[in-house]
């Protein structure tokens, strides 16, 4: 809202300094500092607000060093991560834009979904919370309406060289100057892009295709999934396109609220994965960054850097209170948010191949669930007694029972975090 307001008054009057808003990393920059602010100052009253209303944590016991000390600390703190993000956004951020309206749209669908399952566990007195069919549901709803909405909607494109010339050109007049509009022969504009080696042409097009790591072309296309069924492929790769959105942000949001078991984890990581992708949004939204590392260019993308800027400094602040030890807890309000936020945004800037790497705590916390209880259950049927491959999982919980302490565990997950973070940003340049 401050972009048009501020715009529209450096036409009018011309104040200095309100140009500032027209740059995407002076947004930023603000949107990041106000994020931190509601967070740190406002997330104590928070607590405070959670305490009196008795919205506590109830800990299962499950044996681990200074789990009984968490009995009763506040949780639904996600609330004030959500807040974090929202306000700063609806700010700074240029609402109109359709990859920002989704990024609002995940963050709230998500949190709502988050907040049900907290408040059937702190009020209604059920450890189960939701049930995990309509958790299920809820993040598949999700995903139908983030892949519809890329594939249809008229300003979610790519820009793509084309080997064309250009047959039409027309001068488009406005605001009292002549600009020229250039176009091929079926009337689809193109775009003149000027290097030192040369003048091309290219055109923004809707297209299913998304950035691959460590691939020679660095690009794959999800309607090519099914090119064995002939000629007539393309006319599935809606469907295809929705399958892959599914799994990914049921995969990452699950992934999230599972890392989130001790104090600071998810917030961290997140943090880290979160300016992973501002950096890959900025280059994505960059024609000349992009057209140097061979990466997708997306018109209109840089807007994401905004929100990224905002979602890192929400959990950064909220690690303030959730760093060891804990004054609150995110619940499901908050890790169930921040992993549908992950995985929609890498979706958007059509980065979501690389979240294995980027999200490789995620993973491994995932993956050791389903390997404990898979192996287990094997066993069992094949034993007569369950068997397990970790002391206890998720993985972090394994450490703990080898006898780490929270914060080294943490600390050490961050490390892994931040390598795995580099090596993705490596990958826009290996082929």
């Amino acid at each position: 809202m401050l972009y048009h307001l501020f715009t529209y008054l450096d036409k009018q009057f011309d104040f200095p300094g309100l140009g500032l808003f027209q740059f995407i990393s002076f947004r930023a920059g603000m949107a990041m500092i106000l994020s931190l602010i509601i967070t740190t100052v406002y997330g104590n009253r928070l607590i405070n607000y959670l305490r009196y209303k008795q919205v506590g944590e109830t800990v299962r016991n499950l044996g681990l060093e200074g789990q009984n000390q968490k009995q009763g600390t506040p949780t639904m703190g996600g609330l004030i991560i959500i807040a974090g993000i929202l306000i700063p956004v609806l700010l700074f951020a240029r609402i109109e834009n359709i990859y920002i309206i989704l990024m609002i749209i995940t963050t709230v669908w998500m949190g709502a979904i988050g907040f049900l399952d907290d408040y059937i566990k702190v009020f209604k007195k059920n450890k189960e919370g939701l049930a995990g069919k309509f958790k299920i549901v809820g993040q598949v709803g999700l995903s139908l309406i983030i892949g519809w909405t890329m594939f249809f909607h008229p300003d979610i494109l790519v820009r793509q060289t084309v080997s064309e010339v250009p047959s039409v050109v027309k001068l488009q007049k406005g605001n009292n100057t002549f600009k020229e509009e250039i176009y091929n022969e079926k009337g689809e504009k193109l775009i003149r892009v000027e290097k030192s080696n040369g003048i091309y042409y290219a055109k923004d097009v809707k297209s299913t295709i998304t950035n691959i790591p460590f691939y020679k072309n660095n690009e794959f296309d999800y309607a090519k999934v099914l090119k064995f069924l002939g000629k007539d492929y393309q006319k599935y790769s809606l469907v295809v396109f929705l399958l892959f959105v599914i799994v990914i942000i049921t995969a990452v949001s699950n992934g999230a609220n599972i890392t989130d078991g001790i104090d600071g984890l998810a917030t961290g990581t997140s943090a880290i994965i979160g300016i992973t992708l501002a950096l890959l949004a900025y280059v994505s939204g960059n024609t000349i960054i992009a057209d140097y590392l061979k990466i997708i260019y997306i018109p209109n993308s840089g807007e994401l850097v905004i929100f990224a800027a905002a979602f890192v400094g929400a959990c950064i602040g909220f690690l303030w209170y959730n760093a060891y030890p804990a004054q609150v807890f995110m619940g499901d309000t908050g890790s169930l948010t921040i992993g549908g936020i992950i995985a929609v945004f890498a979706i958007m800037i059509r980065k979501e191949l690389l979240i294995p790497i980027l999200c490789g705590v995620f993973l491994i916390e995932n993956l050791s669930v389903i390997m404990q209880v898979s192996w287990f259950k094997y066993t069992r049927k094949k034993y007569g007694e369950g068997r397990r491959i970790f002391l206890m999982s998720p993985l972090h919980h394994h450490f703990q029972k080898k006898g780490y302490h929270e914060s080294k565990i943490v600390s050490r997950f961050w490390i892994v975090g931040i390598l795995l973070a580099i090596i993705t940003i490596v990958t826009l340049k290996l082929r």
